[in-house]
């Protein structure tokens, strides 16, 4: 299982980590994600055989946020 920190720009609230919590949540092969709007990060735990960092990525940005390079 790999452990991966996303910085992300445009959470605001708790609704923003909710939101952003349940769209990676929702992806095969995510077992648990983090989101902490005060700090900026996302935390992910994902099996990196089925759910890549790009996929992670194109999730956040889905779900209205950017991650930062």
């Amino acid at each position: 299982m790999e452990r991966t920190t996303f910085e992300v720009t445009g959470m605001a609230c708790d609704g923003c980590e909710a939101t952003v919590t349940e769209a990676l949540e929702a992806l095969d092969g995510v077992s648990s994600a983090t989101a902490n709007h005060e700090t900026g990060e996302v935390r992910v735990a994902h099996d990196e055989a089925v759910v890549d960092e790009a996929t992670i990525d194109g999730a956040i940005d889905d779900a209205g946020y950017e991650v930062l390079p």
